[in-house]
């Protein structure tokens, strides 16, 4: 009798934020069987700047340009965020025959339960590389696996000073000594993707006015 192998395709969605942690959660889901087939990111109301990192659309567009792949941006309001987010994998899963999201987040259980909730939703399920991992073990790796990154936005507890920096090692260690967790996975700073074994090259970013707005500081990229 002939045996036969039945291959259950895994595609999915990347939740997109543009920084490390949703890159290399991208780059683990592919390691482990996934396939990539769409990148989703929601920007603000007007459309221009990401909802989370405040990186511009264009420089968003740039990343997925550079790692093949298309990105589906939506505008939200954080009071809408997860009807329009919902929305969106349920379009998406239609148009790329999805069965898979998945998301950065590490060790922040509301974070979870939040994008199981909104997959379950959309009948996807959720895909969590990075749970529960040590978050500088994890910083660590990213470097080693050769993620150059930089930091666009941060608290006050950093200061504007930090804006642009690539992180490095010594920048990790630094961050520690202040206090600051080294992935930034409690909101102390977020990061943009400059290159990835991903990405077919370095995308080009200059970094404008250092912008302060509600204990926050942005760059404004370019």
């Amino acid at each position: 009798m002939k045996s036969f192998i039945v291959m259950i395709e895994k595609n999915m969605i990347c939740s997109w934020s543009g920084g490390k942690d949703s890159c290399f959660a991208l780059m683990q889901a592919i390691q482990q069987g996934y396939t990539p087939k769409v990148l989703l990111n929601v920007l603000n109301e007007e459309g221009k700047i990401s909802r989370s990192h405040g990186i511009p659309s264009p420089i968003l567009q740039q990343q997925a340009d550079v790692a093949g792949l298309p990105i589906h941006p939506i505008s939200s309001s954080w009071q809408d965020y997860e009807m329009h987010f919902t929305n969106a994998l349920k379009e998406l899963k239609s148009q790329y025959n999805l069965s898979h999201a998945v998301f950065g987040d590490i060790d922040l259980q509301p974070h979870r339960d939040w994008e199981e909730k909104v997959c379950a939703n959309a009948g996807l399920t959720a895909v969590l590389p990075l749970w529960q991992q040590d978050r500088k073990g994890l910083v660590m790796q990213m470097l080693e696996a050769g993620i150059e990154t930089m930091i666009v936005s941060c608290n006050e507890t950093m200061g504007e000073r930090f804006i642009g920096h690539v992180f490095t090692p010594s920048l990790v260690e630094e961050l520690e000594s202040m206090g600051i967790d080294a992935c930034g996975e409690n909101g102390e700073f977020h990061t943009l993707v400059l290159n990835c074994p991903l990405f077919s090259k370095k995308i080009n970013v200059a970094v404008g006015q250092k912008l302060q707005h509600n204990n926050y500081w942005f760059a404004e990229l370019h």
